[in-house]
């Protein structure tokens, strides 16, 4: 059976130089990693990875924090990480997070009790345990949500998008304007975009418009725009922000029970751009974010931590937040306000 010393034989090279070939670490010239990977590929040789991860002392696996209620974007999301991350040669284990100051101390005793070689966040734990935990074990992390831990974070200017979606609802000219604010940082962010641009369009805040939901699902939308409907009275909103896609779909199918017509009576706009939105009726108008390359620059980020980690032994999560782009999709659900 071919393993590493005959192919380091065969190549008139060190099992090292090999090794580090395959674990993909630097250091090794183009022109040696080249021949390295062609006869690997050649011989059709397979690292056994229990010796692998008892060498490097690695154990080549990645928690993924998740909510309990998981959303269809994080589910999407996880999908793009868990590919990228087993292009990388790891695998990965789920610890789910239910509300609460108990619900978060059960998942970071969850995550201590695995061996881990990196976290990432689909969901915020607000508990500076979480934190001292990885500096102290020098576990690299991410995450998609802000945080303020100094966490490095890959995401979208939410409170930036959110603006973008309601100065899109004022200049159709729309000032009754309400909102679906799913709870956690996104919610809180997007919430703070709804604000600013009320502020900065001169059109006045109303308490009265703002509905928290328990849970940002298409059933906590339908359930979500009942309630603030019943809230706001005789003075109800010509058009609705929500602050994900399954929020806007939810309330648009309540809309419709109610008899509101989408746009004529109440435009709606959501968050996320999934792909249900382009088949909604009427199609959804909705902030786009960059799923695919989120993942994976996630999945990305992580791995150059554990890379430098393992080389330097360094922690290294002073890192600046990625930004990545949106965009504003206008489609059917939106129009100018005629009452």
């Amino acid at each position: 059976m071919t393993n590493i010393v005959e192919i380091a034989k065969q190549l008139g090279v060190s099992p090292t130089t090999v090794s580090r070939v395959l674990n993909g670490k630097r250091y090794v010239a183009k022109e040696k990693r080249d021949r390295v990977l062609g006869l690997v590929r050649e011989t059709g040789y397979v690292p056994n990875k229990a010796a692998r991860a008892m060498a490097l002392r690695q154990s080549f696996t990645i928690g993924i924090v998740f909510p309990t209620v998981t959303g269809l974007f994080q589910r999407l999301l996880c999908s793009v990480i868990e590919e990228k991350l087993h292009s990388y040669g790891y695998h990965t284990v789920f610890f789910f997070v239910s509300r609460g100051e108990a619900g978060e101390k059960t998942a970071l005793a969850s995550v201590q009790a695995e061996k881990l070689d990196g976290l990432i966040l689909l969901h915020e734990i607000r508990s500076a345990e979480l934190n001292s935990y990885c500096e102290t074990a020098r576990l690299p992390v991410v995450s998609a949500q802000a945080n303020p831990w100094n966490i490095p974070t890959v995401a979208i200017d939410d409170a930036g998008a959110a603006f973008e979606a309601v100065s899109h609802l004022i200049g159709l000219g729309h000032r009754r304007i309400g909102i679906l604010v799913g709870a956690g940082s996104f919610g809180d962010l997007r919430l703070k975009g709804y604000k600013d641009a009320l502020k900065k369009n001169g059109v006045p805040l109303r308490e009265e418009l703002i509905r928290h939901v328990d849970y940002a699902t298409i059933a906590g939308g339908a359930r979500g725009v009942k309630r603030l409907l019943e809230q706001s009275g005789a003075a109800r909103p010509t058009a609705l922000f929500a602050t994900n896609d399954e929020l806007a779909v939810g309330a648009i199918r309540s809309l419709f029970d109610l008899g509101i017509r989408v746009p004529l009576e109440m435009s709606v706009i959501g968050f996320d751009d999934l792909e249900i939105s382009a088949y909604t009726v009427p199609r959804l108008t909705t902030i786009r974010q960059p799923l695919k390359e989120m993942g994976v620059r996630l999945a990305l980020l992580l791995y150059c931590q554990i890379q430098d980690a393992v080389i330097t032994g360094l922690s290294l999560q002073k890192i600046p937040p990625s930004v990545l782009p949106h965009i504003l999709i206008i489609r059917e659900s939106t129009a100018p306000r005629v009452s």
